[in-house]
């Protein structure tokens, strides 16, 4: 029995990452409805990844009650002898969760992991008390399981043998390919219970619980997504893994440009784009109205639909093209470039309305990664937070677009008009006041946001990232790593005091020399 799974246990009964139809809630154990459940999650029908079942937890529309029921440690052990028998003979191909107990508030429960299987598609005994010997196949339908039939059936039958591409091994790698260090820091930073056992384990068996490792014990393979989450240089195995970020001052007809490659594990180089766009290419204007008190401010691009295009290239890019994801930046546009297009049964017209809705996930496993990292929802949730983001801003309607082909994927954020250059003959044309300071968007060159003051203040003395977290009132460490302490450790005025493993779990941030004559020239004024 494995003692912990690679999941933070609170985000399976709050639903903070993991979706609704990836869990079922059961108060006992009913071996024919787990089973049938099984069976849906190990199909993977819509690539999200598989799912979980939850035993000892009472299920009341669709919410988990809390106290759990619980179970007691002789039926916990009598429920996986038995899931094993089932999972050989009730099952076809064979399929086995992986499983873990939890005490919850004094009560123990079992969660069994039940990841998308790589021999799709599995089939079910019907009934296990009938001596017919009836199979099926089961799918999820939003939170239910059900037994397919029909068009869904012939849809299942069709994907046999086929395991999209992040989750297949890579026979040309081996597990020393694996860094063992960043698994256990994405562990560490997900605040996974199986952070505290990582340290124990090699990096087969670790990998093996993160399923980012497989085949047989005499021949074990990384998986795709192990390689391009938790190696280095995931390049070597996937040409062309990278985000290249281009800025054309005099526009892209122009002579001059600015390039930058980022290179690396996928969240890494996800979040240090992001980080260098906001620092190097963001702008606040002010404009100051004679007619109210209150100045009207806006952003050259706003960061929210920035971190979405990017993120869902990322996601939903091939990593069988060697084509890098880029983003072009000008005075007129930002852009976001990836391959291929979106998924033909996707119409452009409903994508530009914010109404498009993925049926299958070309990426299930990148995007259960970038989910734990809170880089996204992975619920066709992208889109309309664009159009959200860009409205907000006072931004004109990004624009969706590829060819008949569907081999690109172009998202593209045209400038507020706030900062289109207009020439005024009669002088009066009120031309915005770019600040160079932060409110909702920390991190352009100039000036600091009140946040990033405070968090300098508190680096007076050596301090870990969840205090200073605490000091501000932030509670997403993704977006306060990159809105807030990113733009402060590369301005220099704070530093790490392990700078040489920057996850560490001891990590803690200090004031350097510039920061505390920063501090003290802000006090003398």
């Amino acid at each position: 029995m494995i003692s912990k799974l690679p999941i933070n246990i609170d985000d399976l009964l709050h639903r903070r990452t993991v979706e609704s139809e990836r869990i079922e809630y059961k108060e006992g154990w009913n071996p024919e409805s787990v089973l049938h459940t099984l069976c849906a999650f190990a199909n993977d029908f819509h690539n999200l990844g598989g799912g979980y079942v939850v035993i000892g937890v009472e299920e009341r529309n669709g919410q988990p009650q809390l106290p759990p029921v619980g179970l007691a440690t002789t039926q916990i052990d009598a429920i996986q002898k038995e899931l094993l028998n089932l999972g050989h003979s009730a099952l076809a191909p064979h399929f086995h969760p992986l499983t873990a107990t939890y005490e919850i508030q004094g009560n123990t429960i079992l969660v069994l992991w039940a990841p998308g299987g790589e021999m799709r598609p599995y089939k079910a005994k019907v009934s296990l008390s009938s001596k017919k010997a009836d199979w099926a196949y089961y799918l999820r339908k939003h939170t239910s399981t059900v037994r397919a039939t029909g068009a869904d059936e012939r849809e299942l039958v069709s994907l046999a043998a086929t395991v999209p591409f992040d989750d297949r091994y890579r026979q040309t790698a081996s597990l020393e390919d694996l860094s063992s260090l960043l698994m256990r820091e994405f562990l560490q930073e997900i605040k996974s219970e199986l952070a505290a056992d990582a340290r124990e384990l090699d990096t087969e068996i670790l990998g093996r619980r993160m399923n980012v490792v497989g085949g047989p014990v005499e021949m074990a393979f990384p998986k795709n997504v192990g390689l391009l989450f938790f190696n280095e240089h995931p390049e070597q195995f996937f040409p062309a893994t990278q985000i290249d970020v281009v800025y054309f001052p005099d526009g892209p007809g122009g002579d001059r440009f600015e390039e930058k490659e980022f290179r690396g594990p996928l969240g890494r180089i996800t979040r240090d784009a992001l980080n260098y766009i906001v620092r190097s290419y963001l702008k606040e204007a002010v404009i100051k109205h004679p007619s109210r008190p209150e100045a009207e401010r806006f952003w050259n691009f706003p960061l929210g639909a920035i971190e979405e295009a990017l993120v869902n290239a990322v996601y939903h890019r091939s990593y069988e093209i060697r084509e890098p994801i880029e983003v072009r930046i000008s005075p007129e546009e930002l852009v976001v470039l990836s391959f291929p297009g979106p998924d033909r049964s996707i119409r452009m017209e409903d994508l530009q309305a914010g109404r498009a809705v993925s049926r299958r996930y070309r990426n299930r496993r990148i995007g259960e990664f970038l989910k734990e990292l809170d880089l996204t929802e992975g619920r066709s949730t992208g889109v309309p937070k664009i159009l959200r983001a860009m409205k907000t801003n006072g931004s004109p309607t990004p624009v969706f677009d590829t060819d008949e082909d569907r081999s690109y994927f172009l998202i593209r954020l045209p400038v507020h008009g706030g900062f289109i250059e207009e020439d005024d003959p009669a002088g009066d044309y009120n031309t915005p006041q770019v600040t160079g300071q932060v409110r909702d968007q920390e991190g352009p060159k100039q000036g600091l946001s009140k946040d990033q003051v405070r968090v300098l203040e508190a680096c007076a003395t050596e301090v870990p990232i969840a205090a200073l977290m605490q000091v501000i009132g932030r509670s997403n460490r993704s977006k306060f790593r990159a809105a807030v302490l990113a733009p402060l450790l590369e301005a220099g005025v704070i530093e790490m005091t392990h700078p040489e493993s920057p996850r560490s779990p001891t990590q803690k941030y200090r004031l350097t020399r510039s920061g505390r004559k920063l501090l003290a020239d802000k006090e003398g004024h």
